[in-house]
């Protein structure tokens, strides 16, 4: 393997919710324009959508020629796809509001054990340390989206074909979440689970839209992803969620407290959710804390004066 290897991708500023500023890129890159006119389109059916909608990116991107995979990886073999002079998406954590986003992986350097990331502007690059990038990229499974030519997508031959089909399932599933088919959308989870019996996205994914539900069986899937993935974060935050829905405080406090371990800065309200629970508890001064870090992890939060208020008569 090369010492290191970086890949020119396009700049570019166009997106919207339905073609995502990860796949625009990746398909310029091929030389393939997606028509935003087309993303915008699509745009109409989600009213008040905000998050970017991943498989309308993906099968825009198919409808024009390219095709895909969605993947579980490694390091190794994401170098290796960076040799084959493949853009690799990966799905990494987010900061303040947003729990998730995709980010372009542009080359590595084994010398300097730094890993490079797309940036929307010209003549920069985003370099983050190998270690802290795995670190972070493991907490949703080592997601990693290849978009390319269809002869080079069907030569690379992954090894388990269903693993992909699975993953798709999952992202086809957080369409239908944001079109509110709950019902469709769990059935299409437990397929994705059929087919692939550790699937921790399927798996956390489904605790999620059970745990809106009001579902005690959202425990059960949450475990079982935590089996699989002792560090997969929103399984933790969800179980926090859960148990301070159902004002079982310590435990609320227990779980939210091991998904802040594992990153701090990734949801900011986090924050505020253990503070709750600690205060149920009478733990006034690491409840203060909790607020305090709150109004600092999180990008303007509506109510900013109310906690504040409520950190006065702490």
């Amino acid at each position: 393997m090369a010492s290191s290897n970086e890949l020119y991708l396009p700049s570019v500023t166009k997106e919207n919710i339905c073609l995502p500023l990860a796949i625009n890129v990746v398909s310029k890159y091929w030389n393939v324009d997606l028509p935003i006119s087309e993303a915008r389109s699509l745009e109409k059916k989600y009213v008040n959508v905000n998050s970017n909608i991943l498989i309308e990116g993906i099968e825009l991107a198919e409808r024009h020629g390219l095709a895909s995979l969605i993947l579980n990886s490694s390091l190794v073999e994401l170098k290796k796809i960076i040799d084959m002079g493949i853009p690799p998406i990966v799905i990494l954590p987010g900061l303040y509001q947003t729990v998730q986003h995709a980010s372009v992986i542009s080359g590595y350097d084994n010398i300097e054990k730094t890993i490079m990331h797309y940036i929307p502007k010209p003549d920069q690059i985003g370099i983050i340390p190998e270690k802290q990038f795995d670190k972070l990229w493991s907490e949703d499974n080592k997601i990693m989206i290849l978009i390319a030519p269809t002869d080079i997508i069907y030569n690379m031959k992954p090894q388990n074909k269903t693993i992909a089909k699975s993953n798709r399932l999952c992202f086809m599933s957080e369409r239908l979440t944001t079109q509110d088919n709950v019902e469709e959308a769990i059935n299409i989870l437990k397929k994705s689970i059929n087919l692939n019996k550790n699937n921790v996205t399927a798996f956390s994914s489904l605790g999620s839209l059970l745990n809106k539900q009001n579902s005690n069986d959202c425990v059960i899937y949450y475990k079982k992803c935590i089996a699989i993935n002792n560090k997969c974060y929103l399984a933790y935050r969800g179980l926090g969620n859960y148990f301070l829905k159902n004002k079982q405080f310590k435990k609320a406090e227990e779980y939210y407290t091991k998904a802040i371990e594992i990153n701090p800065e990734r949801f900011g309200p986090i924050y505020k959710n253990r503070g709750i629970a600690r205060l149920e508890q009478n733990k006034k001064i690491i409840a203060k804390s909790d607020f305090n870090n709150y109004l600092k992890y999180t990008k303007n939060p509506q109510d900013t004066s109310s906690i504040l208020e409520l950190l006065k008569n702490i």
